[in-house]
């Protein structure tokens, strides 16, 4: 790590959306979904490998039009790096020599106007969270339950196990069984919100 360090944002096997200055990532490599807040989304997309790390901080000074510090472009390179989102990776490791996370956030943070740089993972919903609209309007989306249970008895089962999977996403918190039902254990089954 030197002023010489040209990061460069890597752009190949991505799918990216830019929305109200946060850009969200899915890294089609690590079939990972991301979200860079605005500080981090300005310092990437400026890691073109042709400016150093003093030059991108000049950038992110007049694009936030305020008083920045070259240590905020190091820990966005850094925490980029982490989800290889910087080729080659950057690493900052002698930056912050001797200094916990903490300290360095602390520091950084107490001295700067500009919101810290954040790479966020998002966790993809399950297939039991996956949800559709029905051609009626309903919403509707999977349930599951570990033992087969297809038959009639099994519909309290599965009326259970929407409630209790599904539930939550409708706006009455409830739901119920209906439809198809997919035998064998675990078994899968529709579920459809209730009022």
């Amino acid at each position: 790590m030197n002023n010489k360090t040209r990061p460069k944002g890597r752009r190949n096997e991505i799918v990216e959306q830019e929305i109200d200055g946060e850009i969200l990532i899915y890294d089609l490599l690590a079939n990972k979904a991301l979200c860079l807040n605005k500080t981090s989304a300005l310092i990437w997309q400026a890691c073109d490998g042709k400016r150093t790390v003093a030059q991108i901080n000049d950038l992110l000074g007049r694009k936030l039009q305020t008083h920045t510090d070259e240590d905020i472009v190091w820990l966005a390179l850094d925490q980029l790096s982490k989800e290889k989102l910087i080729e080659p990776a950057v690493d900052v490791a002698n930056r912050f020599e001797g200094m916990s996370r903490r300290q360095v956030i602390k520091k950084i943070g107490v001295g700067s106007m500009v919101a810290l740089p954040v790479v966020a993972s998002l966790v993809a919903p399950t297939a039991i969270h996956a949800q559709t609209l029905l051609p009626n309007g309903a919403l509707a989306g999977t349930g599951t339950s570990a033992i087969g249970n297809c038959g009639t008895p099994g519909q309290g089962i599965r009326d259970m196990a929407c409630d209790d999977q599904f539930g939550p996403v409708c706006a009455s918190g409830n739901a119920a069984h209906q439809g198809t039902c997919t035998g064998g254990a675990p078994t899968t089954f529709q579920c459809v919100c209730v009022p």
